[in-house]
């Protein structure tokens, strides 16, 4: 009995602290909430849809708003994380297909602004409908899309950013209509706007296709800003009299061109209405109209004659655009031949009542005219047949490249003037193509890359500009398509589809799936390391012989893996590149502890993914360093890597600075550094490696500005780091930015040193003979 007893009390003592670790459990799960739930959106919203979401909870839920809530800066928290990461398109992708996991090497939402912030500087013109507000994967397809756009870059954190704010928006009000207003977060975009130059805020940019962005330099009101906008606002206004205007007006019917006519009972009358631009929408008008002599303005239709009584220019544009025609209608019948001879912007249209088509939408037969695209329309309610074999199942639109109806693409962005025209051009100018049943490239001997999509996700969306543009590069060699998988679920089944973007290269009986960004540059890096591998697979007996057999000299990166491990699917396409930018340097390797677990078990591998560097031999043959940066981009593994090369550059004293590099007869170039300085430390393997490239033409050497500080104050040296070229003869020239520049046989090489937060670099060069 006694030991009964003491078994039960046993039972109990460990039931409790195991009911305890099964409710904290329970609790970490139910708190584990979906960040889209979090926020309140939908899987689909667009990034301003959540920034608006966002700063309604923020309002609500800030720790300064509810200080005696003792969970307020967790909760806060949670949906700040939330935001970070929907907010990144990059983040949101790897979210969306991995969850947390695929996010654990990133700690996005740990740090959050003041109330005042998100009330007072937090989404400016989110709420002002006149304002497009661009990110970084929609702002080239706007300015390029023939439209005339003026942008406003602000940073919230400008109080003269602020300042414009209230003109901004009037302004925009005002010229809604006659040009595209749009704004650009420096803040949330900071790479756009370095590539786009700029360096201060606001900045305000007209964009033109076919010209060069002009910044305004003006005062900033109102009308002063309508002065500058309206210089770049092609108009075409001809002063017509009796003598001209029955003949004008004749000849413009043969070409089917419009007139939009104001008649003035006098000279000064018509010069008053010129200033006030009432001619400004003739560019627009593309309808046969006829306008008599002596007619009188009474808003009555007579003729075919549209009589205005009104001089605002927004009510003549609107009135205007509703009188055009509307786009042609293609039968059946000749749907096939047509397409086969032209390129064609389509809409489709389910039957007369379809209210897809907006009045804006009359201005692409214009705007596409220069690509030499047509625009129509198609009824598939007169034909279900044809909207079928085109798996066209709702209101759309596509863009028909002039070979028939096998080669075309479905329109999947906004339906917003701008994006259509930019997805127009860029179409029919690529090699992407919509793909079903019918022709997917199960069997095809070609190799295809084919994305798998949802129309609802907006990773999905901003990826597919980039295979366009992927695919003029790879033309012959690699064929592009897409497959919507909201239409086509059974396909995407099939190829296990779980997330979307999904991105596969099928070659023959090869399946490759693209983990990288939604770059081209990074799709086209991707195909070229599917053709010549980056990374060695190993397998226990190839590790055996390379890494643990490796020669004296040679160093290893290895890489062991899962293939369901989220950290490791998001690592895959970093350590690709960090292995081509290495090329020659350090080998890389990879291997998969899932395929061989009882050889990672042997190496101890207790973790995924574990990265293990394997220096030059020495003494230990089995000797390695493990990674522990908090960082797993290709920049940070390749720095890493670096630093266990052996040294090539020289560390000089005052001594030897003098002897060798002043009074010596060898070209120099020089790392003026201070240990205690970050950027110094991120420089030093980029030193090492311009010290390699120029071995045997320039000798490489290092001072440390702590220790020889008299020595550095000597050679004028006032940040680090600070590279010096030396030649042996020669005459000084500095060049400032993240570039070193050095002369090899009379040839000038640049090695940009990318994403990396250097001082200024000055540099005294000369020529260098054989």
């Amino acid at each position: 009995m006694e030991f009964l007893a003491s078994k039960g009390n046993y039972i109990r003592y460990f039931k409790r602290p195991l009911l305890l670790f099964l409710i904290c459990l329970i609790v970490l799960v139910c708190t584990d909430q979906d960040y889209y739930s979090l926020l309140g959106v939908s899987k689909e919203a667009s990034s301003r849809e959540i920034r608006q979401a966002f700063k309604k909870l923020a309002l609500k839920l800030h720790p300064d708003k509810n200080q005696n809530d003792p969970n307020a800066h967790e909760n806060f928290l949670k949906i700040n994380r939330a935001y970070e990461v929907l907010k990144d398109e990059d983040l949101r992708k790897k979210y969306d297909k991995y969850g947390e996991k695929g996010l654990e090497d990133q700690q996005q939402g740990g740090r959050y602004e003041s109330w005042h912030f998100y009330r007072y500087d937090f989404g400016i013109y989110d709420d002002d409908p006149e304002i497009i507000t661009l990110d970084r994967g929609e702002f080239d397809a706007a300015v390029n899309s023939g439209e005339l756009w003026f942008v406003n870059f602000y940073s919230p954190r400008c109080s003269h950013c602020h300042d414009l704010a209230p003109t901004w928006r009037e302004f925009a009000k005002e010229m809604d209509g006659v040009i595209r207003i749009g704004a650009v977060n420096c803040g949330d975009n900071r790479m756009l706007c370095r590539i786009k130059g700029i360096n201060s805020y606001p900045s305000l940019y007209v964009f033109k296709t076919g010209m060069q962005p002009v910044k305004y330099y003006g005062d900033r009101s109102k009308e002063s800003l309508k002065n500058f906008a309206m210089q770049y606002v092609t108009s075409t206004v001809t002063e017509l009299w009796a003598g001209n205007f029955v003949n004008a007006i004749e000849t413009s019917f043969a070409s089917g061109v419009g007139w939009l006519i104001t008649f003035c009972a006098e000279r000064g009358a018509f010069l008053h209405l010129k200033l006030k631009n009432t001619f400004l929408w003739i560019c627009f008008v593309f309808t046969t109209a006829y306008f008599p002599p002596g007619a009188t303005i009474n808003n009555k239709e007579k003729g075919g004659v549209l009589f205005l009584n009104s001089l605002d220019a927004r009510e003549i544009y609107q009135e205007v655009m509703k009188h055009l025609p509307d786009f042609e209608i293609i039968s059946a019948a000749s749907l096939e031949d047509r397409l086969a001879h032209h390129r064609w912007l389509l809409f489709f249209q389910f039957g007369e009542g379809d209210k897809s088509n907006v009045q804006e939408f009359k201005k692409l037969k214009f705007l596409l005219k220069d690509e030499h695209i047509q625009v129509g329309k198609f009824d598939c309610l007169s034909s279900p047949t044809v909207c079928n074999k085109l798996y066209v199942y709702q209101p759309c639109l596509a863009v028909f490249k002039g070979k028939g109806t096998g080669d075309y693409e479905i329109h999947h962005g906004k339906k917003i003037l701008y994006d259509i025209v930019a997805f127009a051009k860029e179409s029919v100018n690529s090699h992407v193509i919509t793909l079903g049943p019918q022709n997917f490239p199960d069997k095809d001997k070609e190799p295809w890359l084919v994305d798998f999509f949802a129309p609802w996700c907006p990773p999905c969306r901003a990826l597919l500009p980039e295979l366009r543009k992927a695919s003029k590069h790879l033309y012959g060699q690699l064929k592009f398509g897409t497959l919507d998988c909201t239409v086509h679920e059974g396909l995407c089944n099939m190829h296990n589809i779980r997330a979307y973007p999904t991105t596969v290269v099928f070659n023959q009986s090869d399946v490759h799936e693209y983990e990288g960004h939604h770059s081209a540059e990074q799709i086209l890096e991707f195909i070229e390391d599917l053709r010549n591998p980056s990374v060695v697979s190993l397998t226990p007996e190839t590790f055996a012989e390379l890494v643990q057999r490796r020669k004296r000299e040679e160093i290893w990166m290895v890489d062991f893996y899962a293939p369901w491990c989220g950290p490791c699917q998001a690592l895959m396409p970093e350590w690709k590149k960090m292995a081509r930018m290495l090329n020659g340097l350090i080998s890389v390797g990879s291997v998969d502890c899932q395929k061989y677990y009882s050889f990672c078990h042997q190496e101890s591998v207790r973790g995924y993914p574990e990265i293990r560097l394997f220096p030059q031999k020495s003494n230990t043959a089995h000797q390695y360093y493990s990674y522990n940066g908090w960082h797993r981009d290709a920049y940070s593994l390749r720095g890493w890597g670096l630093g266990y090369l052996p040294q090539v550059s020289v560390d000089l004293t005052p001594q030897s600075f003098t002897e060798k590099v002043l009074n010596g007869k060898d070209h120099w170039v020089i790392d003026f550094y201070a240990p205690w300085c970050g950027p110094c430390q991120n420089f030093a393997p980029e030193f090492e490696m311009l010290a390699r490239a120029v071995k045997g033409k320039v000798k490489a050497g290092k001072v440390d500005c702590q220790a020889y500080g008299h020595t550095c104050q000597t050679a004028d040296i006032r940040a680090y780091p600070t590279v010096k070229f030396y030649p042996y003869q020669g005459t000084k020239v500095s060049v400032t930015g993240g570039q070193i520049l050095y002369i090899i046989n009379e040839k000038i090489w640049l090695c940009f040193l990318k994403n990396k937060p250097y001082q200024t670099i000055s540099i005294i060069s000369g020529t260098l003979s054989d």
